[in-house]
């Protein structure tokens, strides 16, 4: 037991001071025996010694129930010792004089030791002059056995009680009470009308106020008010005692669905005001009173925690910014009876960070004057989530956007590069036209570069996702990105030994790396270092930034970090949307971060950006660790295929884009095979009901009006079961792998496509 015993238990010292006592009977017993040993004889002096002997024995008797009676009540003193010692409360015991005899371990946290001191003393630091308060206590307690009181001090609400224990002894305990609970009996010390609704309208508690201004006792709303639903933040007629009313409604959820209703002062009409000057500072509803001009006049206790230091006669606007129009002009309105009651959600100035704030104003008049009232609530959450969806819906828009004008490019850059391809076949390269027409493929080829970049950022792109290392691809792309980094930068590696593996595609995974390191070269144009890492990273809870949340679990981590000029905070946010950079015109196309994205995202993991300008940036990139093993592909069992020779074959071409299909055509018949067009599907299957016609492959879009390249395959294959098919599409492999699933001896080929991408593909198919 570690309880201290500063200094003797009270009732033990009392024993002992009763021990003395008995001594002088004994003294006396001792001169009664001398007087009657000298100076008495005969009968009168064994009486004499009779009285001695008694003396004695009733000393004896006195000092051995006195020690009998102290070590009781030391005994009892350990045990409430022992009893109080883990109490989260402190406290003491004292003797009647108010000295402190034992604490417990919370009395010595929070106060120190205090042996020999008097309790007194110790509160002292609680609350002021407490003599007359433990005074008044102890003579309640010696009377009734025990006695308890509420105190307010400047942390709050405490609650100092003390029990008789013994005959002389005391044991005090001070408990930190929480903020009294409104709607239980703390409402009924408010002059504020107040009552607390259940979910379904029933009336489960009204103080004292509201029931002074009904006239009774109510058990539903629609005895109080006349114009239900309840409206937070507007006026409401009210049935009172005397004739009907007008005020204010404030509502505050509670738990398990109840609602606590408050009535404040209105323009129409109020409760009487009983005199309590503290019902509004202590109304837990954000409250602010304002002049006609929009001068603060007093603001409550809640208002303060919301909005910080503030003092009257400071200016709503210089309080608060509005989004989109000037407080000044909501202010007037509100005046006016244009805006009266209507939420406006207003950013907090001079805020660390962003907060906001939903105000409602409602008119009243005061002394004759218009006021208003603002009742005020935190909307930071809010705005928060939705900052969240417009970036979401952003995204997702531009990611459509991206997708819709890549597959539109691409059937054009399809119809350029490939028409192109059947000029140069016809030129060789002493013609002079030769290099004009290298320059339009090469061009065309970077377009669909590009092409593929916004794929990528809306995450359509096709990807090939395998079980690899990052410590080997790392260590195979060093070489390459030493090369992209140039002498002046210098590249650091550095993994974690116990790095588990991922589940990505390799090609596009490196893909990333290298567009986070071209963007560390370019932030350091006098050179400097890129520094590259790897760790396991758990996360047991739910890792929330930027307006992501990670999950949970075992992730690895990838750092990029430079020591460049850094991104300005500003434009921190804006860095992965597509064409945004912060290069010169001519520099960067503002797709290699958004592609980034796009791959990372797809890959199921997450990027974060961290810079502080001029001191460097830190790329953070999370994915989900895979500790699966990759199953060996089991060989596919191939139909048997008709063994014809190069360039021969019959070939069904399906494509609503005329310039798309008349390259293919060509490029086809140029091979040496026959070619069957149709411009969509349903002509293809009028085509197909010719039995006698025998097909070898079916190359047919995948988007088309009408019925789409799956569909009609599905349909056609019914009666060629062996039939080959080409799937080609300017969107992603993606948006076909359930569908193709499904039909067999099919292949997809990517728009754009060259002449010998095409020909190989269906030469492929048939042989």
């Amino acid at each position: 037991m570690s309880h201290p015993a500063l200094s003797p238990p009270p009732l033990t010292r009392t024993a002992l001071t009763l021990a003395p006592r008995s001594a002088y009977l004994v003294l006396a017993a001792l001169v009664v025996a001398a007087l009657a040993w000298f100076l008495v004889e005969g009968v009168l002096g064994l009486a004499v010694l009779a009285v001695a002997g008694t003396l004695a024995a009733l000393a004896g008797l006195i000092n051995w129930l006195t020690l009998r009676h102290g070590a009781s009540h030391g005994a009892l003193q350990e045990q409430i010792a022992a009893f109080i010692e883990h109490d989260a409360s402190p406290s003491f015991t004292t003797d009647p004089e108010g000295e402190i005899g034992t604490q417990n371990r919370a009395a010595l946290q929070r106060f120190g030791s205090r042996g020999g001191q008097t309790l007194t003393r110790a509160l002292a630091e609680v609350f002021a002059s407490p003599a007359a308060v433990l005074h008044r206590l102890q003579n309640r307690a010696e009377a009734l056995g025990s006695a308890r009181e509420d105190l307010v001090t400047r942390r709050g609400h405490v609650r100092l009680s003390v029990h008789r224990i013994g005959e002389a002894g005391f044991l005090w305990r001070l408990e930190d009470m929480a903020e009294r609970a409104v709607g239980g009996r703390g409402a009924e010390t408010i002059s504020l009308p107040m009552l607390t609704v259940s979910r379904t309208g029933t009336i489960l508690f009204m103080n004292e106020a509201t029931r002074r201004l009904i006239g009774e006792r109510v058990k539903t709303l629609d005895r109080i008010f006349s114009d239900l639903p309840l409206r937070p933040g507007e006026e409401h007629a009210i049935a009172g005692a005397e004739g009907p009313l007008r005020a204010l409604v404030a509502v505050i959820e509670s738990a398990g669905g109840r609602r606590e209703v408050y009535l404040l002062p209105s323009a129409a009409g109020a409760p009487a005001d009983s005199g309590d000057p503290t019902a509004f500072e202590t109304l837990p509803v954000a409250l602010l009173r304002l002049t006609g001009v929009g001068e603060l006049r007093e603001a409550n206790r809640a208002a303060r925690a919301l909005m910080g230091a503030v003092a009257p006669g400071m200016r709503l606007s210089d309080l608060l910014e509005g989004l989109g129009r000037p407080v000044n002009d909501w202010i007037a309105d509100a005046l006016a009876g244009r805006a009266n009651q209507r939420p406006e959600v207003l950013r907090l100035r001079g805020a660390e960070k962003d907060s906001y704030l939903q105000v409602t104003l409602t008119r009243v008049v005061e002394e004759g004057r218009p006021a208003l009232v603002a009742v005020l609530s935190d909307a930071t959450q809010l705005k928060t989530l939705e900052a969240q969806f417009v970036q979401s819906q952003k995204m997702q828009a531009i990611g459509q956007l991206a997708g819709g004008v890549a597959h539109d490019f691409n059937n054009l850059l399809t119809a350029i590069s490939g028409h192109c391809d059947l000029l140069l076949l016809r030129h060789d390269k002493g013609d002079p036209d030769y290099a004009d027409l290298v320059q339009i493929n090469q061009n065309a080829n970077r377009a669909a570069s590009l092409v593929g970049q916004l794929l990528a950022f809306s995450r359509k792109q096709t990807l090939k996702p395998q079980i690899i290392d990052l410590r080997d691809t790392l260590s195979d792309l060093t070489h390459l990105l030493n090369r992209l980094l140039g002498e002046k930068v210098r590249l650091t590696v550095a993994h974690d030994p116990a790095l588990k593996p991922i589940r990505a595609d390799k090609r596009q995974l490196e893909q990333v790396v290298m567009n986070l390191v071209v963007n560390a070269r370019d932030a350091m144009p006098a050179g400097g270092e890129v520094r590259i890492e790897t760790e396991m990273q758990t996360i047991r809870d739910t890792l929330t930034r930027d307006r992501a949340s990670v999950a949970p679990g075992s992730y690895v981590v990838v750092r990029v970090t430079d020591s460049g000029i850094g991104i300005p905070a500003d434009k921190l946010p804006k860095i992965f949307e597509p064409f945004f950079t912060t290069k010169r015109q001519g520099e960067g196309t503002g797709l290699g971060l958004s592609t980034a994205y796009g791959i990372v995202k797809q890959t199921g993991g997450y990027i974060f950006c961290d810079s502080i300008e001029g001191q460097g940036t830190t790329f953070t990139l999370y994915f989900p660790a895979d500790d699966r093993v990759e199953p060996a592909a089991e060989p596919a069992v191939q139909p048997p295929r008709r063994v014809t020779r190069t360039g021969e074959g019959v070939v069904l071409l399906v494509e609503d884009e005329a310039p798309v299909r008349a390259f293919a055509s060509r490029a086809l018949r140029l091979r040496g095979y026959t070619v069957i067009e149709a411009e969509n599907a349903e002509e293809a299957l009028r085509t197909l009901e010719d039995r006698s016609l025998a097909i070898d492959v079916f190359v047919t879009d995948v988007i088309m009006p009408g019925m789409d390249g799956p569909s009609w395959v599905r349909e056609a294959l019914k009666e060629r079961p062996n039939t080959r098919v080409v799937f080609v599409s300017g969107y992603s492999e993606e948006s076909l792998t359930e569908t193709r699933e499904r039909i067999p001896n099919s292949v997809f080929l990517p728009k754009p496509f060259s002449l010998s991408e095409l020909t190989a593909t269906v030469q492929g198919q048939i042989h």
